[in-house]
């Protein structure tokens, strides 16, 4: 579990500062899809952390249901 933890750690990591860096070079170009990019960034920074944590909820349920009914 705890590796599992640090891969979804990292990965939600390296999607934000990805999506940020993309908003930060659209917002330096003066792209029309800065804006759209910002909302899109500033959404994923909440949903990211929330639906990861969502993900490790239900795999560590999981787990412990196959646990209890192999013994």
């Amino acid at each position: 579990m705890e590796k599992l933890k640090r891969i979804l750690a990292w990965t939600a990591i390296i999607l934000l500062v990805g999506m940020y860096v993309i908003t930060l070079i659209l917002a330096i170009v003066d792209s029309s899809a800065a804006g759209v990019m910002f909302k899109a960034s500033f959404a994923c920074s909440f949903l990211i952390p929330i639906m990861l944590y969502a993900y490790m909820l239900v795999y560590k349920w999981t787990k412990d249901r196959n646990d209890s009914d192999k013994q």
